[in-house]
């Protein structure tokens, strides 16, 4: 597929076949230098631990033209230490930084025809993964590790941009309470495919889950983070062990302090205290923000600020945060690495 053929005005979040991706292979103690390949297949012996054991884990980040016609990441040494502590969690070898960018640049670079222009609001979404892989058997780490980043050309996570969504509370648990919630790991999005399934066939757009310990607590909100603003101008957001440390969540945390003016705050959110809330959101890079307009709890439906409108600090938020990755705003010292 080339430019040409892409409707930019209506990409989604779906597979699409780009030109190259990076692979590299670990073994016998170390990475070797990785090389870019047309084939988009991985061919791994039977026995990987990948297959057998969840032994693997990714990323997602994304590639933006700017405003003047460059191409930037956004935050991509973050994306880099969180897949470090990923491998370090499942007995995996970490990625070095310096590689995981170079990797990244690489794919950006070879795959410029699919980098959505300015202007449409998409974006080249990158993903990065470890798995384990050569000939195994029993349950233990791997003895060969692959190491590879694709890329595909993105629209909104969530159809229709920036409005509000409804969500429902879930009774199954995303991750265990001591487990690998913080990890971005295959296993809990496994475990959350059939309460998200739920969800949208009771018309939402997908599961809360609350705290694995007490379920008191609100901690995810599908495959994203979840923040919130008090109704006397504070930015909330969960604080837990088993939380993904969103990438997107804590630059949302420096822009509300630094550049909106907000005392921001890590802590608890309980399930039955949302009216402390005037609203409430999803962060993540695939979704950005996407308000909530409501949450189902029980028989109990709360609704923030609008169930058709978005509230005023996320729309600030939110214009703060894609100004800065589109150029149009002045980006935080070493949040953008330059590809061109």
């Amino acid at each position: 597929m080339s430019s040409k053929n892409i409707d930019w005005q209506n990409l989604g979040f779906s597979y699409i076949k780009t030109d190259l991706r990076y692979l590299s292979h670990w073994k016998d103690g170390a990475w070797d230098d990785g090389v870019l390949t047309e084939d988009n297949r991985v061919h791994i012996s039977e026995g990987s631990t990948a297959l057998h054991y969840g032994q693997q884990c990714f990323e997602g980040l994304k590639a933006y033209r700017q405003r003047d016609g460059s191409v930037a990441l956004f935050r991509p040494d973050q994306n880099a230490l969180r897949m470090q502590a990923s491998c370090e969690r499942l007995l995996m070898p970490p990625v070095p930084t310096e590689k995981f960018i170079d990797a990244c640049v690489q794919v950006v670079r070879a795959n410029l025809d699919y980098l959505p222009p300015y202007g449409t609001g998409g974006a080249l979404y990158l993903r990065p993964f470890v798995v384990g892989v050569g000939d195994n058997l029993g349950v233990r780490t791997a003895p060969e590790f692959l190491f590879s980043v694709f890329c595909v050309p993105v629209g909104a996570y969530f159809k229709g941009g920036l409005t509000p969504a409804n969500f429902v509370v879930s009774g199954y648990d995303r991750a265990a309470p001591h487990g690998t919630g913080a990890a971005k790991v295959g296993g809990n999005y496994a475990a959350s495919l059939l309460p998200g399934y739920q969800a949208k066939e009771r018309g939402f757009a997908d599961a809360i889950y609350l705290d694995p310990e007490t379920h008191t607590k609100i901690e995810e909100v599908g495959a994203a983070n979840f923040f919130a603003i008090t109704r006397d101008g504070r930015f909330v957001t969960p604080r837990s062990p088993s939380i993904l440390p969103s990438i997107t969540k804590y630059s949302l945390l420096h822009l509300a302090h630094e550049r909106l003016g907000l005392e921001v705050e890590e802590g608890d959110v309980y399930i039955d205290r949302l009216d402390e809330y005037a609203e409430a959101g999803a962060c993540g890079t695939a979704a950005v923000i996407t308000p909530i307009g409501g949450i189902q709890h029980g028989d109990d439906f709360h609704v923030f600020y609008s169930e058709t409108e978005v509230g005023p600090v996320t729309r600030r938020l939110y214009d703060e945060l894609v100004g800065i990755q589109f150029g149009d705003v002045e980006a935080p010292a070493g949040w953008l690495v330059r590809v061109e």
